[in-house]
C-alpha cells in the first residue's frame, strides 16, 4: 500500500486552471481518470489525513503511485478529454457500465447503394442512421414487419442480395409485396434510396404528413375507380397506424427529449433512459454502475450523459435531456452537448405537468432494473455462498453463519423510539420472521440503551422458552415479539412483525401456533449483526454477556465508511469493496433499516392523524375541519361552549353537544358556563 505523500506534487507544481488528471499504479497503469474546474484544488483533496477521505478514495490514493494532469483550455474540452481517457484507459476506479453494448436498435444503412434496414447492436457506425435503442429485438422486427408494406426496404444481408441478383429472381418478401426488389431492378437505386428516406423520415417522428399524403392517394384512387390500388393503400394506412400505436404518446408531438433517471444505493446504481421522438416513446436503454468511487447523484448523471452522448453526433443528442439531478456545474456539460448537437441543447430537471409524470415512471423503471439486479445476484446459490464464507472467514468464525440477524434503531429526535430485526437464511430474506419493537422504557436519542434493550429482550425470551422445551423443535421458533414475560413491563410492549409482507403497509400480529401463542424461531442466529459501530456492538455483546450467552457472534456495520466492527476491538475490520460478504452485510443493513423507519413512520403518522373529535359519532373530516377553522385551534374549541360550536355551519346542537363531551374527556374538566350570562367560571362553580 503507497503512502500518498510520497508522489504528493510538489506546492506550486500544480496549475490553477481547468484540466484532466491521471493516477497511476506501481505498473504505470491508469486507474482514476477525473476532471476538475481548477487542478490545484481538487488533487489537494486526494492528499489530506487519510481518515477524512471516503474509504473508496481512500483505497484508490493508497493503490495509486503517481499523478500527471493535463492542463485545457476551457471545462468543455476538460469534459471531453476525460471521456476520452476513459474509454481508453478503462479505469478500474471510474464508474463502471454493464450491459450498455446489450441493446438493439433499428438501423438504416444509408452509407450503402441500396439501403438495408436491420437490427444492430455494438458501436454505432459512420453513414447508419439509428433508432432506439430498444429492450427487445423482437419489438424491432414486430415494427419493421408492420412498416415494409408501406416502405418496402431491403431487408435482406449481402449475401441473399447477391445471390437474388445472379439468379434473377427476389426473395420471398419481394413476391409478397414487402420489399421493393432493388437485387433485380424493380426499382432504380434513387427510387430506393427515396424509400429508404421516407423509413428514416418515419421513424424519426414525422408521421402526420405522411400518413395525410396515404390517406389522399387512397381518395383520389377511389374516386378514379382504382379500388384495388385504394385498397392497397388502406391496407398501408392500418399498418402504419398499428406501427404507430405501439409507441404511445406522451407528449406534444414536437417534444425530442431524452428522459434519464437513476436509483441508487451505496455500492450500486441503476441508470434508466427513454428516448421520446415526435411525442412518443421511440426506445429505452439501461445499465447497472458500479460505485467504485466517491459519487453524488449529480456525478452519475454527468457520467451516464458521456456514456450516452460520447459518440453521438447531429440529432441523436435531443433537443431537451431531462434528469433528476443537474450537474455541478451545469454550463459545460449544456455546451459540450451542444457542440454535438450542432444547436442548443437545454439540460434541465422537470418540475410538473407530463414531462414530470413521465420522469416519475422512468424513475420506477430504473428502480425496478436495481431490485432486478440486487435480486438476481442475491438468488445466486454459488454468490451467496461465496458471501458466507467470506463473512465467516473475516470475523473468525467457526462456520458459514447460516441465519444471520440484523437490528436497527429508528427514532424522530428523541420520540416514537422503534427497533427492527430482520432474518437471513441461507443469504436470503425470510420475511415471515422479521420482528419489531416499541421502546417504552425510555426516551430520547440514545441508540445505545435501545440497543442493549432490543437484544435483551430477544434473547430473554429465547432463553425461557429454550427452557420451557428443553430444546428447539425443527420447524419451530423461538422469540418471537421481543417479549420478556407474562406480566413484563410496559418498557417492553409487544411488538409485530412482517406478516410475510414487505412491513411497510400494518401488517397483523405475527405467526402462531393453534393454541395462539407466538410461534417461535427456528433456532438462534450464528451471527448477529447491529446498525451502528463500536459503542451499538459493545451494547448488544453486554446484553449477551448478562444474559449467559455465549454462542453468537456479533458484528456492527457503521453505514459511512462501510466499516465492521466486532466486540472488545479497538480497529474495525474493513471488507473488499468487491466482497460479496460486504455485500451481504450491507443488504441486511439496509433492509432493517427500511423496516425500522416504516415502522417508526407509521406510528409517526397515527399519532399526528389522532384526534380527540374522533371519539365524536357522525362528525366527519369536513365538519372537523369547519370546526378547527371557525375556533383558529383545538385549544379554543375545547373552551368553547354548546352554543357557540353550534354557530358553525353545518353543527347542530346535539353533535355540538358530543363535542364538548368528547373535549371534556381528553383534558382536565372544561370549565363550567355560567347559564344566564355565558361566561366561562374559571374555578368550575356557577
Amino acid at each position: 500500500m503507497a503512502d500518498p505523500s510520497s508522489y504528493r506534487p510538489k506546492p506550486g507544481q500544480i496549475p490553477d486552471s481547468p484540466g484532466v488528471y491521471r493516477f497511476r499504479d506501481e505498473h504505470h497503469r491508469v486507474i482514476y481518470v477525473g476532471k476538475a474546474k481548477s487542478l490545484r484544488a481538487r488533487l489537494a483533496n486526494y492528499f489530506q489525513d487519510l481518515a477524512g477521505l471516503h474509504p473508496r478514495t481512500r483505497t484508490m490514493v493508497t493503490t495509486a503511485c503517481s499523478v500527471d494532469w493535463t492542463v485545457v483550455g476551457t471545462e468543455v474540452e476538460a469534459l471531453q478529454l476525460e471521456y476520452s481517457w476513459i474509454k481508453e484507459f478503462d479505469p478500474r476506479f471510474n464508474v463502471k457500465y454493464r450491459d450498455d453494448k446489450s441493446y438493439p436498435s433499428l438501423a438504416v444503412t444509408m452509407n450503402e447503394e441500396f439501403p438495408r434496414v436491420q437490427v444492430m447492436r455494438g458501436p454505432k457506425r459512420k453513414g447508419v442512421r439509428y433508432f432506439g435503442p430498444y429492450a427487445h429485438a423482437w419489438a424491432i422486427r414486430e415494427t419493421v414487419d408492420l412498416m415494409l408494406r408501406a416502405f418496402p426496404v431491403r431487408t435482406c444481408s449481402a449475401g441473399v442480395f447477391k445471390r437474388s441478383a445472379q439468379i434473377g429472381r427476389p426473395c420471398l418478401l419481394g413476391y409478397i409485396g414487402k420489399c421493393s426488389a432493388p437485387c433485380v431492378g424493380r426499382v432504380s437505386p434513387e427510387e430506393h434510396r427515396e424509400l429508404a428516406d421516407e423509413f428514416c423520415d418515419f421513424m424519426a417522428g414525422r408521421t402526420g404528413t405522411y400518413l395525410r399524403r396515404l390517406e389522399r392517394s387512397m381518395q383520389e384512387a377511389a374516386d378514379e375507380m382504382e379500388y384495388e390500388r385504394a385498397a392497397r393503400l388502406r391496407d398501408d394506412i392500418e399498418a402504419l397506424t398499428r406501427a404507430m400505436e405501439k409507441n404511445a404518446v406522451v407528449l406534444a408531438d414536437a417534444t425530442d427529449a431524452d428522459l434519464m433517471a437513476v436509483a441508487e444505493d451505496e455500492l450500486e446504481a441503476a441508470v434508466q433512459i427513454f428516448h421520446v421522438r415526435g411525442g412518443r416513446v421511440r426506445g429505452q436503454r439501461g445499465w447497472v454502475t458500479d460505485k467504485v468511487e466517491e459519487i453524488s447523484t449529480p456525478g452519475l448523471v454527468e457520467h451516464a450523459l458521456q456514456q450516452l452522448y460520447g459518440l453521438e453526433q447531429g440529432d441523436a443528442v435531443p433537443r431537451e435531456v431531462l434528469v433528476p439531478a443537474l450537474p455541478e456545474p451545469v454550463e459545460p456539460v449544456e455546451r459540450w452537448l451542444t457542440e454535438r448537437r450542432g444547436a442548443g441543447v437545454s439540460l434541465r430537471v422537470p418540475q410538473r405537468g407530463d414531462k414530470r409524470a413521465l420522469m416519475e415512471t422512468v424513475q420506477r423503471n430504473a428502480q425496478q432494473s436495481l431490485v432486478l439486479h440486487k435480486t438476481k445476484r442475491a438468488s445466486d446459490l454459488t454468490t451467496r455462498s461465496r458471501a458466507l464464507e467470506e463473512i465467516a472467514e473475516a470475523l473468525e468464525l467457526d462456520s458459514a453463519p447460516l441465519r444471520i440477524e440484523c437490528f436497527d434503531i429508528s427514532h424522530l429526535q428523541g420520540d416514537d423510539v422503534v427497533a427492527s430485526m430482520v432474518v437471513l437464511e441461507d443469504g436470503l430474506a425470510r420475511k415471515s420472521e422479521y420482528r419489531r419493537f416499541q421502546i417504552k422504557s425510555f426516551a430520547g436519542q440514545d441508540d445505545v440503551r435501545a440497543m442493549h434493550e432490543v437484544i435483551s429482550r430477544r434473547f430473554r425470551r429465547y432463553l425461557k422458552e429454550k427452557q420451557q422445551t428443553g430444546e428447539w423443535a425443527e420447524g419451530e421458533g423461538g422469540p418471537a415479539y421481543g417479549e420478556d414475560a407474562p406480566g413484563a413491563a410496559a418498557g417492553d410492549a409487544r411488538g409485530t412483525d412482517g406478516g410475510g409482507t414487505d412491513g411497510e403497509t400494518s401488517p397483523p400480529v405475527g405467526p402462531r401456533d393453534e393454541d395462539g401463542r407466538p410461534r417461535r424461531f427456528a433456532y438462534p442466529p450464528q451471527l448477529l449483526v447491529v446498525d451502528g459501530g463500536q459503542p451499538q456492538v459493545a451494547a448488544a455483546q453486554r446484553a449477551l454477556d448478562e444474559l449467559g450467552v455465549d454462542d453468537v457472534a456479533v458484528c456492527g456495520l457503521a453505514k459511512r465508511l462501510e466499516e465492521v466492527w466486532l466486540p472488545h476491538e479497538t480497529d474495525p475490520v474493513v471488507l473488499p469493496r468487491t466482497s460479496e460478504g460486504l455485500y451481504l452485510l450491507q443488504r441486511a443493513r439496509d433492509e432493517a433499516h427500511r423496516f425500522a423507519i416504516a415502522y417508526q413512520r407509521g406510528k409517526r403518522g397515527k399519532s399526528l392523524r389522532a384526534s380527540p373529535l374522533d371519539a365524536v359519532p357522525g362528525l366527519g373530516e369536513t365538519r372537523k375541519q369547519a370546526l378547527i377553522k371557525h375556533f383558529g385551534s383545538l385549544k379554543r374549541l375545547r373552551s368553547a361552549t354548546v352554543e357557540q360550536i353550534c354557530e358553525v355551519p353545518g353543527v347542530g346542537r346535539k353533535t355540538a353537544e358530543s363535542v364538548v363531551a368528547a373535549l371534556a374527556g381528553t383534558a382536565a374538566p372544561a370549565p363550567a358556563v355560567n347559564t344566564a350570562t355565558g361566561e366561562i367560571v374559571e374555578d368550575g362553580t356557577t
